[in-house]
């Protein structure tokens, strides 16, 4: 059984304070956040705690994993990698109680007790495990981007909502106050009309001529590699650095990308963009990682915005907002009354008033949430929509997607985000690239 439990006046003003305080964000802000949420909340007990399956035991996938944690029970563990899956299973080992370990996560989600899956495979995999997780019947927590390419997001879509499954797409920002507060005010025209989004994202990495090695023992690496093509083993391959290989992942844009462009999409309040061209700043090196680590593209929208997505070395206006690697990493609305910057740290503005003004009581409010896990929990739940859910995974997923097909074919190209598909000049070659040829067996029969 779950028990409410009620929060005073006196307690509510306090924790706006200290949250406010804390965030460096408006009192108003916070004060109509909290009040958003339910007065009178569940507290679950142990017993509504669900079984909880990770799939994908690498850094990432182990995160979500242990931030799962707190609303339920990991009890099983699937990698293709034992030594990743052996590490799961010890680490969520709990009152000597050991997850299950699977190398095939076709026979994990064959179990009858587990009702969700954090899943953290590396991109190529998303889009199958996502469909075969759905079929199953299981609630997804499924890393971004959504999709290796934009036509597999249909297949995703659909496969959620036939099965009625609830679906979060870790785009976490949309949970964050600051990237909230950002998109609020930029949708309720606070910066007069919007005129350009600035998307700042880290730069990728360049290597090559990679030590070629065999294949550990512990690891399948033809499931590994999936849909993708058959490639030789290099230990740069796998793991953490799939993400800068076009077989797999799509370098910087769709890493940061996929998170900032999220947040671009949210505050811009439309589908999806009418146009992109792109251009490749520092080019993959020879017989190495295939993506280009620095890239710069401009996509156009029917409302007339401007976005702008580029990694860039090059000092920043805005102060204490570079990364380790002295980059920007970020957002940046920009409109006919001044503009808005914002990040994971901070949010600042052209004029403070921007920020410290409340809206009226009838201003455009988007969706709270403030843990991203947890909403996907409370959604599992209640069998509403999350607030990144799969149709917005797969629209924010796009935008990189776009950027890429743009950056391949060297194409100034137009998009029409209501039928998915490339018009006008060009428009033959880009479409070709809308979905990838999958490997046999691991296509969509693979799924079920």
């Amino acid at each position: 059984m779950s028990k409410p439990f009620q929060i005073s006046r006196r307690f509510f003003l306090q924790k706006s304070a200290l949250a406010a305080a804390a965030s460096g964000l408006p009192l108003w802000f916070v004060q109509r956040e909290l009040a958003a949420q339910e007065v009178v909340k569940t507290i679950a007990s142990p017993n509504d705690r669900p079984a909880i399956a990770l799939i994908g035991c690498g850094g990432m996938g182990t995160g979500d994993a242990q931030n799962a944690g707190r609303f339920g029970d990991i009890v099983a563990v699937c990698d293709v990698d034992q030594r990743h899956a052996d590490a799961a299973a010890q680490k969520f080992t709990k009152n000597g109680k050991t997850p299950a370990k699977y190398g095939d996560f076709r026979k994990l989600l064959e179990r009858g007790d587990v009702h969700a899956i954090v899943q953290g495979t590396p991109d190529h995999w998303h889009t199958l495990i996502n469909i075969a997780a759905a079929k199953a019947k299981k609630d997804v927590y499924g890393e971004k981007p959504l999709t290796l390419t934009i036509d597999e997001g249909k297949h995703v879509i659909q496969a959620v909502r036939e099965n009625k499954i609830v679906f979060q797409t870790g785009t976490q920002q949309r949970s964050s106050k600051r990237f909230h507060l950002a998109c609020e005010l930029v949708r309720n025209g606070r910066l007069g009309t919007l005129k350009q989004v600035e998307v700042f994202v880290p730069a990728g990495i360049r290597g090559n001529q990679f030590k070629k090695a065999s294949v550990p023992a512990e690891f399948n690496y033809d499931f590994w590699l999936g849909q993708a093509p058959v490639a030789e083993y290099v230990a740069e391959r796998c793991h953490t650095t799939f993400r800068w290989w076009f077989d797999y992942s799509g370098g910087p844009v769709t890493d940061w990308g996929a998170h900032h462009n999220d947040i671009a999409r949210w505050g811009i309040g439309l589908d999806g963009p009418v146009g992109v061209e792109a251009r490749v700043v520092t080019p993959p090196l020879p017989d190495g990682y295939t993506t280009p680590s620095e890239f710069a593209a401009t996509l156009t929208w029917a409302n007339g915005v401007e976005q702008i997505v580029k990694t860039t070395t090059a000092d920043s206006p805005f102060g204490a907002v570079l990364d380790e690697h002295g980059q920007r990493n970020g957002v940046k609305f920009t409109g006919t009354a001044g503009w808005i910057w914002v990040n994971r740290d901070e949010i600042t503005a052209s004029d403070k008033q921007l920020l410290l003004a409340p809206l009226p009581d009838n201003a455009v409010k988007l969706e709270v949430s403030n843990d991203h896990m947890g909403n996907f929990f409370d959604c599992v739940r209640s069998r509403k929509d999350p607030i990144a859910s799969v149709e917005n995974g797969h629209r924010s997923a796009c935008i990189g997607h776009l950027i890429i097909i743009a950056l391949r074919t060297g194409r100034k190209l137009a998009w029409n985000p209501a039928q998915e598909v490339f018009t006008g000049e060009g428009a033959a070659e880009a479409n070709v690239h809308l979905a990838r040829p999958m490997r046999a067996p691991y296509d969509y029969r693979f799924a079920g």
